[in-house]
């Protein structure tokens, strides 16, 4: 905590963050205290804002994916499915049924460790240190899947617009399953450390409640709005890629509070898993971009081998592609909740603007309303339950 000052109303104002370790250092919440009880609070955002929008109008339409990394940074990916999408909506595109598995695949493993990061961050600020290593553990292993499947661990720019950069490591079936059952694994010991303890219990339920109507009506989605009751999920609703066929449940809580945003997305990294474990088994064999000499880049072989194909190469390279004029908003379900894209396009090779829609915005104004009348103690433990990722919050 910061800086504190009293005022001749016998109320004390306190700043909680931007630095403390709990506000990531990107948050700043300023309180007034009735004794230990919040009564009023005004937050404060843009410590991390890097103009993502205003940037991607002076870039090429493929040159924007890398800047998609940045929005939520926890699970980059899903960024990256998010815009390709939008943007080959937009150009009415098909991608390979291959490439089509293969996102639904990156979209899943990101989400389970979107959810162990925000758990084992959660558990963490409520006092709960063991529970974080049985989760962060188990999250390395999927981050070194994905180092091998695109050369990075954090900002990995893997998808393109028509399809994806390369291939899926080979022996990525034995890898991933081998993850899941670890996951599985840590998920039950750590359910049975934390579900039942008195500590964990008193710090979480009842804590930060919010009514599915009210949740509804700050524009809630992903996790904190299934915990709240609603069992609205864009994977469901829009269908897109494959989800519609495949197995799977949508989790849904009760009382909205605390514990069962975290118990929501415990039950959502089993469903993930249910996901991936029948992608493994259905992704057929094909390319994984499209062959269209105006969209993807040619495979490495013909660049080299070909002068048509080092052609084709050298004009994506330097004038990019240029949709038609149009506009479209294109959504996914991503670990937090609706990540929207809304796209304009006059027909240049960069486009007129674009929107995002981070779910976090919507979530994070609800967050002064959910802490009034707790303590300080428990504005931290809503804080990290809502999982608010300042890179897309702030954009």
């Amino acid at each position: 905590m910061q800086h504190t000052m009293i005022f001749e109303d016998n109320k004390m104002y306190l700043n909680i963050g931007p630095s403390h370790p709990a506000m990531h250092g990107c948050f700043r919440v300023l309180v007034e205290l009735d004794g230990e009880r919040i009564s009023k609070a005004v937050p404060e955002i843009g410590y991390l804002h890097r103009c993502f929008e205003k940037e991607a109008e002076s870039h090429r339409w493929d040159g924007i994916l890398p800047y998609t990394d940045r929005l939520n940074y926890v699970s980059p990916l899903m960024n990256n499915v998010g815009y390709c999408m939008a943007v080959e909506r937009l150009m009415n595109l098909e991608i390979p049924e291959r490439a089509n598995w293969i996102r639904m695949l990156i979209c899943e493993v990101s989400r389970i460790c979107d959810h162990l990061v925000c758990l084992g961050a959660n558990l963490v600020d409520v006092g709960a240190l063991t529970n974080y290593w049985y989760l962060f553990n188990e999250r390395e292993l999927f981050v070194d899947w994905i180092e091998a499947l695109c050369g990075a661990r954090l900002t990995s720019s893997y998808t393109r617009i028509g399809g994806l950069s390369r291939d899926i490591p080979s022996g990525t079936p034995e890898i991933l399953k081998k993850c899941l059952k670890g996951t599985s694994k840590a998920l039950n010991q750590v359910e049975k450390i934390i579900k039942r303890n008195r500590i964990f219990t008193d710090r979480t339920v009842g804590v930060g409640v919010i009514t599915e109507d009210d949740a509804i009506s700050y524009g809630f989605t992903g996790p904190c709005l299934r915990a709240a009751g609603c069992d609205y999920d864009v994977r469901k609703v829009d269908g897109y890629y494959h989800y519609d066929d495949v197995n799977w449940d949508i989790p849904v809580g009760e009382s909205g509070d605390t514990f069962d945003r975290i118990f929501v997305r415990f039950e959502e990294i089993r469903q993930s898993s249910r996901i991936i474990e029948q992608i493994l088994e259905r992704i057929p064999e094909g390319p994984i971009a499209m062959d269209r000499g105006n969209i993807s880049l040619p495979p490495k072989h013909d660049v080299y081998g070909s002068i048509e194909g080092m052609i084709r190469h050298f004009k994506i390279v330097m004038e990019g592609i240029s949709p038609p004029p149009g506009e479209v908003y294109s959504c996914t379900e991503a670990a937090n909740g609706e990540l929207g894209f809304y796209i304009v396009s006059d027909g240049s090779d960069r486009p007129y603007r674009i929107k995002v829609r981070p779910p976090c915005f919507s979530i994070y104004q609800a967050y002064p309303k959910m802490i009034e009348g707790h303590t300080v103690a428990d504005a931290i433990a809503i804080m990290g339950s809502l999982n608010i990722i300042a890179g897309e919050l702030d954009r």
